[in-house]
C-alpha cells in the first residue's frame, strides 16, 4: 500500500480550525491500511470522508492541515500534486474490482 498526500493546501475554516488543507489518500483497495496510517499521525477515524464524490469518482480521504501533512510525509506518505489524486483513486477502485493493470 502507498499513502499519498497532495499539495492542495487550500485555506479554509473547518469547525474552529482555520488552516491550509490537503488530502491523504491511498491507492490500495484495503482502506483499513489508510485508517491505520492516519491513526499513526494523529488523525481520528471519524474525520475520514468516504462519501465525497467528484464527478463519477468517490474520493475516500482524510483532510489534513499542514502540520499533519508534514507528519504524513515524515511517516512515509508520498507527496503528489492534487491533480494526481483522481488517477490514484481510480487505481484503487480498479484494484478493488480486480482490474488492476500489470506494472
Amino acid at each position: 500500500m502507498t499513502v499519498y498526500v497532495d499539495n492542495f493546501r487550500t485555506p479554509a475554516k473547518v469547525g474552529r480550525i482555520w488552516a491550509r488543507w490537503s488530502h491523504l489518500v491511498t491507492d490500495s483497495p484495503d482502506i483499513e491500511e489508510l485508517h491505520r496510517f492516519a491513526q499513526g499521525i494523529g488523525l481520528r477515524r471519524e474525520w475520514f470522508q468516504s462519501h465525497t464524490k467528484v464527478g463519477r469518482l468517490y474520493r475516500p480521504h482524510y483532510d489534513v492541515t499542514d502540520s499533519r501533512r508534514a507528519a504524513a510525509i515524515e511517516a512515509g506518505a508520498v507527496e503528489v500534486s492534487w491533480r494526481e489524486i483522481p488517477n490514484i483513486l481510480r487505481r484503487a477502485c480498479d484494484a478493488a474490482k480486480g482490474r488492476e493493470e500489470p506494472v
